[in-house]
C-alpha cells in the first residue's frame, strides 16, 4: 500500500488520539563536531522545533529520548509537554533508542510514530498522513523519501514487542521483512529527507528556511 503526498484529507485530531510521539534525541552528533540537536533553525532549536511539530500532529504522549547531553536537550524543551526517556545505551546507535521508546511508552498507546529529532522539514501534515493510513489495517508504515526509507515511521502495538526484540533490534526495514503483508509506505519528496549529519548540512537548511 502506498500514499503519495497530499492524497487524502486528514482529520489529525480524529486519528491521532491514540498515536504517541517517539523522538530519537540520544545522538553523539560526531560528524556534525557539537550538539546538533541544539543548533537554531528558524529560530528555535532543531530538537524544539521536532517536539513541537509532534505536539501539533496530536501525538500523545510525545516521549522524547535522552543519552548524549542529556541535560542540555532537556534544557532546550520547557515548557512543553513532553516526557523523557533516558537511554543508557545510547552509544550503541538509533535503533537502541528505538527500543528505549518502545519500552516506555504507557500501555493505552496504541501505535507510537517515531521520529528523527534532526530533520526539521518533516511536518504535521506528514506525520498525519502515516497515522491517517493506519485506518486501512496497515501495522507498519513508513516513509520513503525517492527510494531512501527514514522516519517518520509508524508502528502498531500489535508489533512493539517485535520491534523492540532481539530479531527486530528497532529496525523498521527489519520489521518490514518480518511482516510485508502488514507494512505500507508513504513516498515523500526527497527534499523533506534533509537531516543535519555535517557543518554544510547546516548551511544549507539554514539557506532553505531563509528562502521559505
Amino acid at each position: 500500500m502506498t500514499l503519495k503526498d497530499g492524497a487524502a484529507t486528514i482529520d489529525s485530531a480524529e486519528v491521532a488520539s491514540q498515536v504517541a510521539a517517539i523522538v530519537l534525541a540520544a545522538g553523539l552528533s560526531t560528524r556534525m563536531g557539537r550538539n546538533k540537536l541544539l543548533l537554531d533553525v528558524g529560530g528555535e532549536p532543531v530538537v524544539r522545533r521536532c517536539v513541537r511539530v509532534a505536539l501539533a500532529a496530536r501525538l500523545d504522549p510525545v516521549l522524547v529520548v535522552l543519552g548524549h547531553d542529556a541535560d542540555a536537550v532537556r534544557g532546550a524543551l520547557p515548557p512543553l509537554p513532553c516526557r523523557f526517556v533516558m537511554n543508557a545505551r545510547h552509544a550503541d546507535g538509533m535503533n537502541a533508542s528505538v527500543c528505549a521508546g518502545i519500552a516506555a511508552l504507557p500501555p493505552d498507546v496504541g501505535a507510537a510514530v517515531v521520529l528523527l529529532a534532526d530533520m526539521p522539514f518533516v511536518d504535521v501534515h506528514m506525520i498525519s498522513t502515516l497515522v491517517a493510513q493506519r485506518r486501512g489495517g496497515a501495522a507498519l508504515i513508513l516513509s520513503e523519501y525517492d527510494g531512501v526509507v527514514a522516519p517518520p515511521t509508524l508502528v502498531d502495538r500489535s508489533l512493539f514487542a517485535d520491534m523492540a526484540s532481539e530479531a527486530g533490534r528497532g529496525c523498521a526495514q527489519r520489521l518490514r521483512r518480518r511482516h510485508p503483508n502488514r507494512s505500507a509506505s508513504v513516498k515523500w519528496s526527497a527534499a523533506a529527507l534533509a537531516d543535519l549529519d555535517l557543518p554544510e548540512d547546516y548551511e544549507r537548511v539554514k539557506t532553505r528556511l531563509m528562502m521559505a
